[in-house]
């Protein structure tokens, strides 16, 4: 069995990522932007490294995202106790329904619109990262722009902190070939009404490479 296998969406992330590692065994592959890639992409990746005799022993999703404002401030670290497909399911008159409620066997969802990460993997990362704000981390294939979309997410939600656009789809990946997974964050921005003045890039880049230092 191999080390770590690290995900992230972009170059950018995984080069920051790198920048703390200190594990030589740590893996890290920047897999692209969106569900589709990211869970098509990693369930290759592990399905090789099984072929191959050299299965890694755990997956983690990281990068950066966008943060709910009152739960986790632009700079913060963030680790998700469970990832959730936000945006999986359908509109209604009288709101959204979760792709859980339509019916639908959980086989035939990967495991539900929601995966809880590894327990174990993720003591450690609290453990290596006292700091870190703990909460649900949503993976979306539209980033949400507008406040009544973040109020709306933010309600159906209550112990979201996060929202991103990879997660899930690895963490389903992972399950399928049960390995553990977890999911590492830092806040670039609040989650709302785009004000690209407000997003912090360069600190939330140098968080994710303070934070990659407990994946060593």
């Amino acid at each position: 069995m191999t080390g770590l296998l690290v995900l992230t969406a972009v170059p950018a992330e995984a080069e920051a990522v790198r920048a703390g590692l200190t594990d030589p065994t740590v893996t890290v592959r920047a897999i692209g932007v969106g569900p589709a890639v990211a869970g098509a992409t990693t369930a290759r990746m592990l399905a090789l490294a099984e072929a191959a005799g050299r299965p890694y022993r755990a997956v983690v999703s990281a990068g950066i995202a966008g943060g709910f404002a009152g739960r986790a401030p632009v700079g913060a670290t963030v680790l998700a106790s469970r990832s959730v497909a936000a945006d999986l399911g359908a509109e209604s008159p009288t709101g959204f329904i979760p792709v859980d409620e339509l019916g639908m066997p959980p086989e035939l969802l990967g495991g539900g619109p929601t995966i809880d990460v590894d327990r174990a993997l993720l003591g450690a990362l609290r453990a290596a990262l006292p700091q870190a704000v703990v909460g649900a981390v949503l993976t979306v294939s539209t980033v949400t722009g507008t406040a009544a979309s973040t109020t709306a997410l933010a309600d159906r939600h209550p112990d979201a902190v996060a929202e991103a656009m990879e997660g899930y789809a690895v963490a389903v990946a992972a399950t399928q070939a049960g390995l553990p997974f977890a999911e590492l964050r830092t806040v670039s921005n609040p989650v709302g009404p785009r004000d690209r003045d407000g997003w912090r890039m360069r600190e939330a880049f140098a968080a994710l490479t303070e934070a990659a230092r407990a994946l060593s």
